[in-house]
């Protein structure tokens, strides 16, 4: 079989695949994207989508809650699903598909439906369940097959009642009690949902330290907000044993006993390269299944590029599209632009969200960077009154030179509002930007300017890396 000839073969179609192939072909590129699921995007499409609009069914009815609409009074059914509670979901995960395949119409690259592996480190073969076999070959690959949930082995994912991360969302019930396994980043946006939904939810986390990529001071906020919430968060614990059911016991390395309707496993990823055969191409994944690269994104054979989830962590569809983008202009030589972003935002959809750009305050003592922190809370800020948050934003300044090197957000709409010191930081700007700054008023954004405010002060004081807390 002759093998079709392109200058990119893309192997994954979601934000990472769509976004690198879409960024050669802008440049003339004769490039073809394989993709096994039916439609394109990725678990934006399959998953991200669907929790968003979860997430935002449970903020609507804990609105009507927290803010007491005394005329307002919500009751859900009896027999409830997670179904329930998706209605805008399948138009919006239309509407993103059809997004994703105009792009790529767009840029004239080829899609070619079915499961790529390799023949050699140029060449791939393409199976199609109800297609004849295509084989592609190219100067240059690009592997974003993405990754799927880890599934523990002392859980039976065949029992009714267990979920992994992806499978919880076509749940047929909605459970009175809901245990949540890992508290990664997954694991605390759905015991945030559920709780907020009416369950009785536990999140068991088998480390000791919450969430440690955050500010510390901003992941104790979130923790003391999830037991407000009524979440029970029981650290250092690993679960040794499953009973069959629904209900389900579930036996902790402690000893301790749990009891649950439903079980949502979130213990990580597995980067979903097994079937690709890595060795036809001179690679090899790592014991999950994750493809290593340098800082350009090249894996091990020099033509041949990774992007997006199939190489760890942070996961995130924002850094999943740049990451293709830039290793497609290196890939190339596209004098494009010769470095990615060097401050990547990061956003937790719990419930109150959570982002951060930069350093945290505890990696610049680590570091040992000379700082000064600012502080807004959202209950001193008009907006912030008018819709009830206790939210913080935290500012971390280098004291030499007030440049800001981190910014830090817990409450409502963070996700947005760091993008504000992302672009200050960016920009290498200072305090005067935020000082010189005129916000609307009333309005969120106006945090930056009274955080800044805050740093001056300490700053003034001498109050350089402070350890007091407001």
């Amino acid at each position: 079989m002759t093998a079709a000839k392109h200058d990119l073969i893309v192997i994954g179609g979601g934000p990472a695949g769509e976004k690198g192939a879409a960024q050669a072909a802008y440049f003339g590129k004769r490039v073809a994207l394989v993709e096994t699921a039916p439609a394109l995007g990725g678990a934006v499409a399959s998953t991200s989508i669907p929790f968003k609009a979860l997430r935002e069914t449970a903020l609507y009815l804990a609105g009507y809650r927290t803010r007491r609409l005394r005329a307002v009074d919500v009751h859900m059914k009896e027999r409830a699903t997670i179904r329930d509670f998706l209605w805008q979901e399948h138009e919006l995960v239309h509407v993103y598909q059809s997004r994703v395949l105009a792009n790529l119409d767009n840029h004239n690259i080829d899609v070619v439906p079915g499961h790529a592996s390799f023949i050699d480190p140029h060449t791939v073969k393409v199976e199609h369940p109800r297609r004849p076999s295509n084989v592609l070959s190219a100067d240059v690959l690009l592997i974003a097959c993405g990754s799927y949930p880890y599934r523990p082995p002392q859980f039976d994912f065949n029992n009714s009642g267990i979920y992994d991360s992806n499978t919880f969302i076509n749940a047929d019930c909605m459970p009175k009690n809901l245990v949540v396994v890992g508290a990664g980043p997954i694991g605390c946006e759905y015991a945030c949902i559920m709780a907020l939904l009416g369950c009785s939810v536990t999140l068991v986390d088998s480390t000791g330290t919450f969430l440690s990529f955050l500010d510390s001071e901003i992941a104790t906020l979130l923790q003391e907000t999830l037991k407000r919430t009524g979440i029970d968060l029981i650290a250092s614990s690993q679960i040794e044993r499953v009973s069959a059911g629904p209900p389900f016991t579930l036996t902790l390395n402690s000893s301790r006993e749990l009891k649950a309707d439903a079980i949502v496993v979130a213990a990580g990823r597995i980067g979903n390269t097994e079937s690709l055969k890595l060795e036809n191409a001179g690679l090899t994944a790592d014991a999950r299944g994750f493809l290593s690269v340098n800082e350009r994104f090249q894996t091990a054979q020099p033509h041949i590029w990774a992007a997006g989830d199939v190489i760890g962590f942070p996961t995130l569809a924002s850094s999943s599209m740049e990451q293709a983008r830039l290793a497609m202009v290196h890939a190339f030589d596209l004098k494009y632009k010769q470095q990615g972003p060097s401050l990547m935002p990061y956003g937790l959809y719990t419930i109150p969200e959570c982002a951060m750009v930069g350093e945290t305050e505890d990696s610049a003592q680590r570091r040992g960077i000379p700082h000064v922190v600012g502080r807004a809370r959202y209950r001193n800020n008009a907006r912030g009154g008018v819709i009830g948050d206790d939210g913080l934003l935290k500012l971390i300044y280098a004291s030499h030179d007030m440049r800001l090197i981190g910014a830090h957000l817990i409450g409502e709409q963070a996700i947005e509002l760091i993008n504000i010191g992302l672009m200050a930081m960016q920009m290498n700007a200072t305090f005067q930007a935020f000082i010189d700054a005129c916000f609307n008023f009333p309005s969120l954004a106006e945090l930056y300017k009274y955080a800044t405010y805050d740093a001056m002060k300490r700053k003034q004081q001498g109050r350089i890396n402070p350890a007091d807390r407001l």
